[in-house]
C-alpha cells in the first residue's frame, strides 16, 4: 500500500511543473491536453528530470502507452481511458495506477482493476470543465472511504485550502487540486499555502 502526499496538484505542462515543483511539491500530476504526440513526450521527459531533481512523484494523466515509453512511475486513468487501457502492459512496466470514479458503478470497476489509489470527484462544484455528474460532497467520501477499506482515496474538484478540513474529515488521503492554483493570482504563494497547510 502507497502513502500519497496529501497535496496533489495536477498541472497542465512542463512549465507549470518547472515552476511550482521546486517550492517542496512531492507529488503532482501532468494533465496535458491538446498536444502532439512528439510535444507531449518532450513535457514528459522534461517533468520527470524536474520531478527527479526534486524527489517528487510524477503521475501522468491518460497517455498510458507514452507513460511507459517514457519510463514513467505512476499513471492516471479516467474510466473510458480504463476501458480502453492495457492493464497487464501497465503493470508488467512497473507503473502505479490510479482512477477516477464519480458513481458505485465506477467504483465498483476501479476496485476490480486493483488500482494505487481511486480518485472520487467532483466534491464541489468545478469550473474546470462541464461534469455530468453533481457535486459528489464530503458525505459521498466518507461513503467512498468505508467502501474502499485501507486504499489511498483522492479528493477533487472544487477544493481549496480552506476547504481543507471537511475533505480529511470525511477521511480523503490525498486533495487533487487544480483551479485553486493555476487560476490563483499568485500561484506560488498559494502552492506554499496549500504546504503549509498539509505538511
Amino acid at each position: 500500500m502507497i502513502a500519497l502526499d496529501p497535496f496533489y496538484p495536477v498541472l497542465p505542462d512542463a512549465h507549470w511543473i518547472e515552476r511550482l515543483v521546486p517550492l517542496g511539491i512531492r507529488l503532482v500530476q501532468l494533465r496535458a491536453k491538446d498536444m502532439t504526440v512528439p510535444e507531449l513526450r518532450s513535457h514528459i521527459r522534461c517533468c520527470r528530470a524536474v520531478c527527479a531533481a526534486h524527489d517528487c512523484v510524477l503521475v501522468i494523466n491518460d497517455h498510458w502507452r507514452l507513460a511507459i515509453e517514457e519510463g514513467a512511475d505512476f499513471i492516471h486513468l479516467g474510466q473510458e481511458d480504463l476501458a480502453e487501457a492495457d492493464l497487464s502492459a501497465i503493470r508488467g512496466a512497473g507503473l502505479r495506477l490510479g482512477l477516477s470514479t464519480h458513481d458505485e458503478a465506477e467504483l465498483a470497476t476501479a476496485l476490480e482493476a486493483k488500482p494505487d489509489y481511486v480518485a472520487l470527484g467532483p466534491i464541489w462544484p468545478t469550473v474546470l470543465k462541464k461534469m455530468k455528474w453533481a457535486p459528489q460532497t464530503p458525505a459521498k467520501l466518507q461513503a467512498w472511504r468505508k467502501a474502499m477499506g485501507p486504499l489511498p482515496l483522492v479528493a477533487i474538484g472544487g477544493i481549496t485550502v480552506e476547504r481543507l478540513p471537511s475533505v480529511w474529515e470525511a477521511g480523503a488521503d490525498s486533495a487533487a487540486v487544480v483551479t485553486d492554483i493555476v487560476r490563483h493570482p499568485d500561484p506560488e504563494a498559494r502552492t506554499r499555502e496549500w504546504i503549509s497547510a498539509t505538511r
